[in-house]
């Protein structure tokens, strides 16, 4: 796999991997705590909130990751935002549904639901602080410099052409 130019692209995958450790630890912690607070009910209430909140947080990263792709094309900035708008679009509409379907299940409590969903995102947080955190980007990404053989001295080139000769053979 070639690498990416775009220096997002190994945040997100990092993020999105270590997303995906602290959900599957979540779910298995939340099923428990969830099962022991409200039964069964309570485990598929943690379960759904805790797979939910991992959805919609991976949303955006796999959006931002595949509008990546498109990074030497002319229209990448359309496309871009295209993409990554339609992923929050996506969103707004499964969240919709979501709730619509969710909305007086006789196995969902409330509570622990909506628990597993609050602590989810914090860890998804807490992970993608401990990511950035712990990368190493420079400052200035995405920028290719000049070469030094590219750049032309405003003073050689006037003096070199008044007087007819090459710059680059004086050197």
């Amino acid at each position: 796999m070639s690498t990416s130019p775009v220096s997002s692209t190994p945040v997100l995958r990092t993020t999105l991997t270590w997303s995906a450790v602290v959900t599957a630890v979540l779910a298995v912690v939340g099923g428990l705590v969830g099962y022991f607070a409200a039964g069964v009910n309570g485990l598929w209430s943690a379960l759904a909130g805790v797979l939910i909140a991992a959805l919609f947080l991976a949303i955006t990263g796999i959006s931002i990751l595949v509008a990546n792709r498109w990074y030497d094309d002319p229209l990448y900035v359309p496309v871009f935002f295209g993409i990554v708008l339609g992923g929050w679009i996506l969103k707004f509409i499964v969240f919709i549904v979501l709730l619509l379907a969710l909305r007086g299940q006789p196995w969902v409590n409330q509570t622990v639901f909506f628990i597993a969903v609050v602590v989810s995102v914090l860890a998804s947080l807490a992970v993608d602080v401990v990511v950035l955190m712990r990368m190493r980007i420079p400052h200035v990404s995405d920028v290719a410099l000049p070469r030094a053989e590219d750049v032309v001295d405003p003073a050689d080139d006037a003096h070199g052409s008044a007087q007819g000769e090459d710059p680059s053979e004086r050197r």
